[in-house]
Parts: C-alpha cells; structure tokens; sequence
C-alpha cells in the first residue's frame, strides 16, 4: 500500500514538472518572478533570484567555496539602472547592488576553520531572454570580510557566471 502511495506521488510529481518545462506558446504567459539556476564560480551552487519589480530584484547563492576552502551563502539587492541592448528577442541589462555573505571556510593550505561575515558590492551584465523563461548572467563582487581568525579583516572578490530558469 505504501509503496503505491509513493509511486502515485512521484508521478504526480513527474507530471507536475513536465508541465511546468513544456515548451510554450510566443503568446503564453510572461516571465515569472522567481528564478533557479546554477552559478559557476565563487560560489559553485545553487542560484536564485526574485524580482521585486521591473529593475529592482534580490539574488543569492549557496555553494562550494574553492578558493575560499568552504561554503557560502550570499544575498544581494540588486538595482539595472542601464539598459545596454534591448532587443525583441533578449534584453540585456547590467545591474549594481548590495549585499552580505557568509562563508563557514573549512581550513586547508595551513588555515584553520573559521567564519567569514562580510559585505558584498557587485556588478554584472544579464542576458535576459524574451521567448523562453530563461537568464544567463556574469557578476563580479568585492567582498569587506570580518574574520574570526588570523587577520580580523579582509577583503575577497567573487566572480561567476550563471542561468536560471523563471516560474
């Protein structure tokens, strides 16, 4: 019986997201709000990113750390003040904001565990594309660091690069 009830969920399940990734019409419903994706870089992980109205949003991420030996987890607020190309099929704007990240750096090359809280100011460039629910972005961050060890401060920079699908 429960083994049914399991199967009966995962397909709904199943059917569920195939209709959500079905192809749709050039006349079907806008964009979503909320996108997921994956980000490569500083961090590895998971992005998303919701916008709050047509040039204003908030992003994060969390992910493997590489270079920072750890894992992260950032949220930015972010402005597109500048519209560099804007096109029927994509937009393409660059965005500025704010934010903070966490990072639970885990040792290796002499460093001991420790906790990084800083503040992040980023920039990057968006590929916004108007036919599929889908954005593909590069960002560039510089990051003020308190550490609570060695040096109680510092600063890092993150670069990468991403997609995320819209619902």
């Amino acid at each position: 019986m429960i083994s049914r009830i399991r199967a009966l969920l995962l397909l709904s399940l199943l059917a569920l997201m195939a209709m959500e990734l079905a192809p749709r019409s050039a006349h079907a419903e806008e964009k979503g709000v909320f996108g997921v994706g994956l980000i490569v870089g500083e961090p590895t992980g998971l992005s998303l990113k919701y916008y709050q109205g047509d040039d204003t949003a908030i992003d994060g991420a969390i992910g493997g750390a590489f270079l920072g030996k750890g894992l992260q987890v950032h949220a930015d607020y972010l402005w597109h003040p500048w519209m560099l190309e804007n096109k029927p099929s994509f937009a393409l704007p660059a965005y500025v904001g704010v934010g903070g990240r966490i990072l639970d750096r885990n040792g290796g090359g002499g460093d001991e565990d420790h906790f990084r809280l800083g503040a992040r100011f980023v920039g990057g460039v968006l590929f916004d594309f108007r036919e599929v629910p889908l954005d593909v972005f590069v960002e560039v961050a510089g990051v003020a660091d308190y550490r609570t060890k060695g040096s109680p401060f510092g600063i890092d920079i993150n670069l990468g690069a991403g997609v995320r699908y819209y619902f």
